[in-house]
Formats: C-alpha cells, structure tokens, sequence
C-alpha cells in the first residue's frame, strides 16, 4: 500500500494516560493514537511523537509523524480522531509532511515548556488537573533570577534522571545530559498563577520538573539564586531540589525549520 507521511499536532490531558510512550501493559497517548489511527487507516501505523512526555504531563503541541494511506482525507481523519477520542485527546491539526523523512522528533529544533503553579492560600478545584498548588508565598523577583544561569548549554545531570548503569546494553556508556537551554522565564498570569516558559533543544528525563521544583525552593526561600551555578557544576541529582509534580507540566509547542 502507497502511503505518505502526515504531521499531526495533538493536545492531551496527560492526567488520562501513562505517558507517551507505547506501552502495552498501559494506556499512553501513543498507544490510543495509534489504536485510533489505524482504524480509521485500515492498517498498521506506527507514531513518531517529538517529546516523550511522562505520566500525567500534558501537551498543547504535541508533534507527531505517521506513515498513512495517499488517498487520506486529513481533514476527515481529524474530525474523526476527535469524535473517537474526546475529551482527553485531540488532533489540533493535520498537514502532509513537508518532506517524505520528515521526523517529528528528529527534525524538531527546539521544544517549548509551560510549568503552571496556582500560589494561593485555597486550592482551585478547577485548575487542579493542570497547575501545582504551592500555598505559602513565592517570591517571583528571585525565581526569575534563578533562571539566568540555566540558559546556555550546560551539563544538566543535577537536574535529569539519569539511567540505572545495569539498565544499558553491554559496552554502552551512559547518555550525555548536556542540553542547551534558550529560555526561560516566569510570568505573574494574575488570580495567583504564575508560570515558567522554557525552551531548549531537548530536554533529558525529568529536566524541566526538576529545574522547577528547584526553582519553587528558591521562591519559598530555602536557596538562593546564587545557587544555581553551583547546582550545575556538581552535576549530581543530589545537589537540586525538589521534582515538581507531573500535572502542572505542559509540552506548549514544538518548533521547526520552515
């Protein structure tokens, strides 16, 4: 069967699904796309997402590439994807590839993530799906400050999950977590939600979790924003904070050459 390649951008609520990895034993979004997908195809597909979000974290522009039939209608497929999936996944946008190898995960030059943190003395129930409820007051001026030595390209092992040693194949060294970081920044949204914005190349396991919840113990004061560099340059786990929980995390956009 001719196929083509197609670039879907997809938005979950990661709170329905393990992850977006396939995995059989569990739900995750790639999993259910695929599932839906081939259906609609007649046919085996496979997903290429760009990000491998975790359990619970959420996407607003989620990429993907998939391999369909020519004659698909996208248009018809979207619509359809979006009955059968409702509510906790839908297809923002369907679009034939640019190129015949092109790779949402590949070809990605940059991805941009939202961490939202409601800092109120009540808890919102409307907002407890998507942002952190941390009651005691942060302190943003210093927050932002802590920001200033993360962007650049660093050695990110104090803020990643590296892989256990005995998970890798025989003679494999360990990944690098060097990332380059082009951005980031907090903003007060008012009504008591602030939110981080940052944007890097990549991102390694539990990054942008980690930089935040290390942040938020700048914010309540327990570091300094001094601190940060040092963090950095012990590259060890042990020497950052706190990891912030999966729900206030959203995977916002993914971008591209043009």
């Amino acid at each position: 069967m001719a196929t083509r390649r197609a670039r879907l951008t997809v938005a979950y609520d990661g709170s329905a699904f393990h992850g977006f990895a396939k995995n059989r034993d569990v739900e995750t979004v790639a999993g259910a796309l695929e599932r839906v997908l081939s259906l609609i195809a007649r046919t085996e597909v496979e997903v290429v997402g760009a990000g491998r979000t975790d359990t619970g974290v959420h996407a607003w522009g989620q990429v993907v590439s998939v391999d369909l039939p020519v004659d698909t209608d996208l248009v018809d497929l979207q619509r359809r994807v979006n009955k059968m999936s409702a509510p906790a996944l839908a297809v923002r946008s369907a679009d034939w590839a640019p190129t015949p190898d092109f790779s949402a995960r590949f070809d990605a030059l940059w991805r941009h993530y939202r961490y939202t943190i409601l800092n109120t003395e009540a808890p919102n129930p409307f907002l407890a799906r998507t942002a952190w409820h941390i009651a005691q007051p942060l302190d943003l001026h210093l927050m932002q400050l802590a920001c200033d030595p993360l962007v650049g390209e660093h050695d990110f092992s104090s803020f990643c999950r590296r892989p256990k040693v005995d998970d890798l194949p025989e003679g494999q060294l360990p990944p690098s977590m060097v990332r380059r970081v082009l951005s980031a920044e907090w903003s007060d949204l008012g009504d008591g939600q602030i939110r981080l914005d940052i944007r890097g190349t990549a991102f390694c396991h539990q990054q942008v979790r980690s930089i935040t919840g290390t942040l938020v113990d700048v914010g309540l004061g327990k570091r300094t924003a001094g601190e940060i560099m040092g963090i950095l340059r012990a590259r060890d786990r042990n020497a950052a904070g706190q990891v912030a929980p999966p729900h206030g995390l959203c995977l916002w956009e993914v971008g591209y050459p043009r």
